[in-house]
């Protein structure tokens, strides 16, 4: 699957088959994708923690306030992605350009986690919704919780949605 290809079939999945556990070389190939994302002064300020079993379930549960992601009990894992500190170049540009690389860097590992889990054949959701404290508790964390994201095998009757995106000329300026 070429890229192209990734970004039209991936979107967040929201029907998991909670019987149909992920493969560990699939975990595997993801994870080393995250290792391998860019990031500034390749400092890599986030921490990822890989949930299964009954931490994911708690994990997911702790995303659902409100009623808010309640498809999140079906994924069989839970990959939280935390904030840590910038490595000290990055923490001085930051401070200088009044920028903030650790956002952005989470953002870009999320995008090849998520890349690479389509090309797997495996469904994910970002999740911004959450209870930063409890999940600091399950996964033993001490940096913010920025993401959760949830990942598996879509049921099959999960169909591809139509992408609902702003036209180019809506979103681009050339000049």
């Amino acid at each position: 699957m070429n890229f192209s290809e990734i970004a039209q079939t991936r979107q967040s999945c929201r029907s998991y088959d909670p019987d149909r556990p992920v493969e560990e070389e699939k975990l595997a190939a993801i994870l080393e994708s995250v290792r391998l994302s860019p990031s500034a002064c390749n400092g890599q300020p986030y921490h990822i923690t890989v949930c299964r079993g009954e931490v994911a379930k708690q994990v997911a549960k702790a995303t659902m306030g409100m009623g808010m992601n309640r498809f999140a009990a079906q994924a069989p894992v839970v990959i939280v992605i935390s904030e840590k500190p910038y490595v000290k170049t990055a923490a001085v540009g930051a401070q200088l350009k009044h920028n903030d690389y650790r956002s952005i860097d989470i953002g870009i590992a999320a995008a090849y986690l998520t890349a690479e889990a389509t090309a797997q054949g495996l469904g994910t959701c970002i999740l911004g919704w959450l209870d930063d404290n409890t999940i600091r508790e399950l996964c033993d964390l001490d940096g913010a919780v920025r993401l959760v994201i949830t990942l598996g095998y879509a049921k099959a009757d999960d169909p591809l949605r139509t992408k609902k995106r702003k036209t180019l000329e809506e979103l681009v300026t050339r000049k």
